[in-house]
């Protein structure tokens, strides 16, 4: 019985409070994309946990978004424009939004921008298009990654860094998913997303001596008013049966976000319903 006690108790027979571990109290957390899909709905998580939450986006949230998804939290939702598209500024201009936060804990990156030809099939993608939405897209990504944890690490503050990927930077596609629809997957999204992944290994690897852990949250399809056809397809070859809920994209990312993955880093956290399991 002792031994269970102790057990349960952790290290020097202290209670862990795993409720706090959910906690983002006294937090700073920042959402590039914050007012898109999946990133309102991962600022409302962050700010419900009582993170100061500020979303970063060329997009103010919409009113609607403020009513439905921010409705009611503990922390606060700000909005500061940021462009990730301005590739070659991005590391200096979030120096200058650290220094006005006053740093931060949390940084997802859920930014989403693209080409007008996104999505055009494999055999019409023009190069410059191509080389376009890599650098919107994978060279952002990298350029906000390298920054927060360059900044971290000087102020010698653990954070952790969240990068959407995906499943299909993972696998490879299911090409029968999209027979009967007008839905053609980008072949750039895969190279884009793969190369996601991979960075976040690597920043975990080079930043994890000094308490900064990168994940790469990879969720599988998320409904968005695709049409019947591409959800009842998409379904069936998925594990639960159904398409994934931005809601449950952004609990996942409140668990990485928090002390409750503090051992947890340089995963690609898959939120897929079983997508990558067979």
């Amino acid at each position: 019985m002792a031994e269970e006690r102790r057990c349960l108790s952790g290290r020097n027979n202290t209670m862990i409070d795993y409720h706090k571990k959910f906690s983002l109290v006294g937090k700073t957390a920042a959402i590039l994309g914050g007012s898109g899909l999946l990133g309102a709905e991962i600022a409302a998580a962050m700010a419900q946990a009582g993170a100061h939450t500020v979303i970063l986006d060329v997009h103010a949230p919409s009113a609607e978004t403020c009513s439905d998804v921010f409705g009611v939290h503990d922390g606060t939702i700000g909005y500061i424009d940021f462009d990730v598209t301005e590739v070659e500024s991005i590391e200096d201009r979030f120096s200058a939004l650290w220094a006005d936060l006053g740093g931060m804990d949390v940084l997802v990156n859920s930014s989403y921008p693209r080409t007008p030809d996104w999505g055009a099939p494999v055999e019409d993608v023009r190069l410059d298009s191509w080389r376009r939405n890599v650098d919107m897209q994978l060279n952002s990504v990298f350029a906000v990654t390298r920054a927060a944890c360059e900044l971290m690490r000087a102020a010698k503050r653990e954070g952790s860094i969240i990068n959407l990927g995906s499943i299909y930077g993972v696998v490879g596609n299911d090409f029968t998913l999209y027979e009967n629809t007008a839905i053609t997957p980008p072949p750039a999204y895969s190279a884009i997303k793969g190369g996601v992944t991979s960075l976040g290994r690597f920043m975990a690897s080079h930043y994890g001596r000094h308490g900064i852990r990168v994940n790469t949250l990879c969720p599988g399809g998320i409904e968005d008013g695709q049409g019947d056809p591409f959800v009842e397809q998409y379904s069936r070859r998925t594990p639960l049966w159904r398409m994934g809920r931005p809601d449950e994209v952004a609990a996942a990312a409140l668990f990485l976000a928090c002390d409750a993955s503090s051992y947890i880093t340089g995963t690609a956290f898959m939120v897929d319903g079983g997508w990558t399991a067979i």
